[in-house]
């Protein structure tokens, strides 16, 4: 009687673990899948010089995404990178206006207004940059550079690791999208940012599937005006 039971239960531990294990073996395909997906449908959007920029039709103004500020409030390099590629878009004529996008979701924590001071000292205008104070991530980004500040073309900067999502939730967002790399820099923590980029693919898909709205919306602010309208 014990044999049969002990039998039993081996049996079903056995199943158990095959299961599991081929539950594990599917979600590493649909992840593999996923990050395939986001790469290979748009690297061809992916553009490696200015000349390239400007063949396609004139953009509405290139986004430049956010990626943290330091302890001291000041951004980080590959933000500093980030911008600093913006700029140099704007100031060769690829795009009449820059958008900044980033979080300031809480007072003591403002990436956009660093971002804008910080083109503004490299000589931008300030009528010509545009604050997004509600880009708490790349979709978000995407979906309120659409709904809010009525982009329809446009150039995204971010890291190379970063453009492929970028441009996908653009894309997904139906606008039309070009991307240009920041500075090619091997950062620290790289290796975790690009395991990390996968899972994030493979969220963005689903969110781009379901479409859920952003954490906030409001009142449209037309890119083609005056930026000034951004400050706070």
């Amino acid at each position: 009687m014990q044999k049969k039971i002990r039998g039993r239960w081996h049996f079903i531990i056995k199943r158990i673990f095959c299961g599991c294990f081929f539950l594990a073996v599917a979600g590493v395909f649909c992840l593999l899948a996923g990050n395939f997906w986001v790469r290979k449908s748009t690297e061809k959007k992916i553009m490696t010089n200015e000349e390239e920029l400007k063949q396609v039709s004139q953009p509405d103004c290139i986004l430049v995404l956010g990626c943290g500020l330091r302890p001291d409030g000041e951004p980080t390099q590959m933000l500093k990178d980030r911008l600093d590629t913006g700029i140099a878009l704007y100031q060769a004529g690829v795009a009449p206006k820059l958008l900044v996008s980033g979080d300031h979701g809480r007072i003591q924590y403002d990436e956009v207004n660093k971002m804008k001071q910080y083109a503004i000292d490299q000589g931008v205008p300030s009528q010509d940059i545009f604050m997004d104070h509600a880009g708490f991530s790349t979709y978000e980004s995407m979906y309120r550079a659409r709904d809010i500040f009525q982009v329809k073309q446009l150039i995204v900067v971010t890291q190379e690791y970063h453009l492929y999502r970028s441009i996908y939730d653009g894309v997904q967002m139906g606008m039309e999208i070009w991307g240009y790399p920041a500075k090619k820099v091997r950062y620290g923590g790289q290796r975790v940012r690009d395991l990390r980029e996968v899972l994030a693919r493979n969220k963005d898909v689903l969110y781009c599937l379901f479409k859920p709205k952003p954490t906030y919306l409001g009142e449209a602010i037309p890119v083609y005006g005056d930026g000034n309208v951004t400050n706070d």
